[in-house]
């Protein structure tokens, strides 16, 4: 909410200084240009990870098969690279729009573990390690307001939002884990298994605010920078397992489509396809009922391109 709340009334202040600006005698013509910049962003903002293949988001260390340590594993996926490409147009010489196509990739985060020095613990604890990882396609919409060029540097500010178009969260698991059972359903066999799973989002908006500069080399060509803060959030809408091995063999046919698949709901009741809910248990031919879980992608990036100008 503070966040929202700032970027309105940063676009507030913004129109009032066009506004001011609008009956000035500067005339500078209306043109269109193109930016293509490399982007890199930090996390702003840590949030404990959701579950992950019922596992909760914990760090924790067995020594002789006693737990030693167990943290909280917090983090968002608001660090990593983004390109991207940018049309503009300047409607007078302080007013423009612009729009922007990016393409951005996380750094791997990791959002549970645990790790022992035994492979099986007398307690059954085994050995896993999940790491998370983002990449998006989104279009960022936004209103520029120009400061005034001076000695080839030209300021600007701009608030605008984040519409993403593709992009899948890709969570990677490797264990030390039971791999058969017996009648009574206690491990008799233990292995390597490896799991990739791709949790694909809902619909949803971000919102950004930046301050940059350009400095201009040539009539059309200049350098620019931006210093970007950019808030956003992502619910899960479906995962699906996509790799599944035991020991290096594919084993994607040992699986039950309520292994492989799973719907993300706000809510379970007796109706869901979920054991803990439905008294008629889990249905395992049709994909598994969980509630949705948010990650966070909210991040502070500094931006360096070149801009053409027609």
């Amino acid at each position: 909410m503070k966040t929202k709340l700032f970027l309105l009334g940063l676009l507030a202040s913004t129109m009032t200084m066009v506004g001011q600006t609008s009956n000035t005698s500067d005339s500078k013509p209306e043109t269109w240009y193109f930016k293509l910049g490399g982007s890199y962003f930090m996390q702003t903002v840590a949030t404990e990870f959701p579950t992950v293949g019922g596992n909760l988001p914990l760090d924790q260390t067995y020594v002789g098969g006693k737990l030693v340590s167990k943290e909280s594993v917090t983090g968002s996926f608001g660090e990593g690279f983004r390109t991207g490409l940018t049309a503009g147009y300047r409607i007078n010489s302080r007013l423009g729009v612009e729009m922007g196509i990016n393409y951005y990739s996380s750094k791997d985060k990791t959002m549970a573990q645990t790790k022992s020095d035994l492979p099986i613990t007398p307690s059954g604890v085994y050995s896993f390690k999940s790491v998370g990882q983002i990449t998006a396609w989104d279009l960022s919409p936004s209103l520029v307001l120009f400061l005034g060029e001076h000695k080839g540097f030209e300021p600007y500010t701009k608030v605008g939002v984040l519409v993403p178009v593709h992009g899948d969260l890709e969570i990677t698991s490797d264990a030390y884990a039971p791999i058969a059972f017996n009648s009574s359903g206690v491990p008799v066999a233990f292995g390597n298994v490896h799991s990739v799973d791709q949790v694909k989002p809902n619909p949803t908006l971000g919102f950004t605010a930046t301050l940059g500069t350009s400095y201009k080399l040539a009539k059309h060509i200049s350098l620019y920078a931006e210093l970007e803060y950019r808030n956003f959030t992502v619910h899960g809408k479906t995962k699906e397992t996509t790799e599944f091995t035991v020991n290096g063999k594919d084993a994607m046919a040992t699986r039950s489509q309520a292994q492989l698949h799973t719907n993300y709901q706000d809510r379970l009741d007796v109706n869901s396809n979920n054991a803990a809910t439905n008294p008629s248990g889990l249905d395992k031919t049709k994909p598994t009922d969980e509630l949705s879980s948010y990650v966070g992608i909210s991040g502070l990036g500094m931006t360096i391109g070149v801009k053409y100008s027609l």
